[in-house]
């Protein structure tokens, strides 16, 4: 399927027109944030405390996020969740305006609930797709969803400084919270719905009913075990990027320029996402995943900036294809009424695995060398990233194949199947 044909599908183009704005809105509440507590006399710690929360609210809301969005139509978790993140980013808005310097227990909180939302909106956007979007095309559904939201984060920060710079935080967050309110609006114009929702047991017997389900596919939990071991170097290399770039090879405006980098890489990768879609879709994948160390060893050597853009651009757009390749595998390989579950372990293993690393980059980088140490991740990030080549039902993996979420009876015809027929 062509993407001229998936824009012929109206579910598409309004999940599209709807989340490519909300994406640039996102851009808007960190710069907003940031800028608000600096204005107000905080720093460091007032902000960590704030983005601590909303850290914390994800993992805790992660696996439950994934049961809901499987119990319930996604459509309607993921309505549910923009109007609770327009409602908790406007409420922040309104706190710097009518309080000047609101309390940093509130703000939290605010930002808590609005990073709860989230982990309630991603399992059910990923489930959606497959209702929306014919068997075979959805990898150029998810290669123009990723493509759109690197877009939006190439452009957002950018509207994002213009529009807190000219007229301050709270227009920021004002913008930020009609982009949620605009995406719930689209989500719920949606007309295809789930066929079947499968009747409800404990909360917690949902939750491994999930892990049940990774655990029963090889590809699957060894690809999870793998991510969990790349995530870790990540978090360290995300802090070193940081601080060597800064430090080392020119101040804020080279990391500008290595962000902008990453986004037109991840621009690249989703075109080229569109494009190329070989049938063993998980085996390329995962040799897409292995360009992605050449990014931290580019720190290494030649350690120069215009060699670092340029591999941050290459392993962004390995980075890229493979996240396309990874979704459609198991939007196709798990079924339906248990995709947003393993949707969500997948998330709450990432973002577990995160701050491990960025708590270990400190003690790491005081007995290590820039330049070993990057070497070391990126040896680290080829090992845990590749390791699942060697799983056969990895290598084996096939478009197409696996347990489809939806019948492919109209596959290339531009409407839902049977199964998700409008309601």
């Amino acid at each position: 399927m062509t993407f001229r044909d998936l824009l012929g599908i109206r579910d598409v183009r309004l999940l599209l027109v709807g989340q490519g704005l909300s994406w640039v809105g996102d851009a808007f509440n960190p710069i907003a944030l940031s800028v608000a507590v600096v204005l107000c006399g905080g720093g460091a710690a007032e902000l960590g405390v704030i983005l601590a929360s909303g850290v914390v609210a994800r993992l805790l809301c992660s696996l439950v996020g994934g049961v809901w969005a499987d119990r319930v139509t996604p459509h309607r978790i993921m309505v549910a969740a923009d109007l609770a993140r327009a409602a908790s980013v406007g409420g922040t808005a309104v706190a710097f305006a009518a309080l000047g310097e609101p309390p940093v227990a509130l703000l939290a909180a605010l930002a808590a609930v609005t990073a709860g939302a989230g982990a309630f909106f991603f399992p059910a956007f990923v489930s959606l797709r497959p209702l929306i979007v014919p068997t075979a095309g959805l990898q150029t559904a998810n290669a123009a969803i990723s493509f759109l939201q690197s877009g939006a984060q190439l452009a957002g920060p950018v509207l994002a400084g213009l529009v807190v710079a000219a007229f301050g935080p709270v227009p920021g967050f004002t913008v930020n919270a009609l982009t949620f309110a605009w995406s719930a609006v689209c989500v719920a114009r949606l007309r295809a719905r789930a066929g079947h929702v499968p009747a409800r047991t404990s909360l917690l017997s949902e939750v491994r009913e999930g892990l049940v389900e990774i655990r029963s596919r090889d590809w699957l939990w060894t690809s999870l075990v793998s991510a969990a071991m790349f995530h870790v170097a990540s978090g360290v290399f995300i802090v070193l990027v940081e601080v060597t770039t800064v430090r080392d090879l020119g101040g804020a405006h080279a990391l500008g320029l290595v962000t902008a980098a990453l986004g037109l890489g991840g621009l690249v990768g989703g075109l080229v996402a569109m494009r190329l879609q070989p049938r063993r879709m998980l085996l390329w994948a995962f040799v897409a995943l292995g360009l992605f160390p050449l990014f931290p060893l580019g720190f290494a050597w030649p350690g120069g900036l215009l060699a670092i853009l340029a591999l941050a651009l290459v392993a962004q757009a390995g980075l890229l294809y493979f996240d396309v390749g990874w979704q459609t595998a198991i939007q196709q390989g798990v079924p339906h009424d248990r995709l947003a579950r393993v949707a969500s372990w997948d998330v709450l293993i990432s973002f577990v695995a995160l701050p491990v690393g960025n708590v270990l980059a400190g003690p790491l980088s005081e007995h290590v060398t820039t330049d070993v140490l990057m070497a070391g991740i990126a040896v680290w990030m080829l090992v845990a990233g590749c390791c699942p080549l060697l799983v056969r039902s990895v290598r084996g993996f096939v478009r197409d194949g696996g347990a489809p979420a939806v019948t492919d009876e109209t596959a290339g015809t531009g409407q839902p199947s049977a199964a998700i027929a409008a309601s």
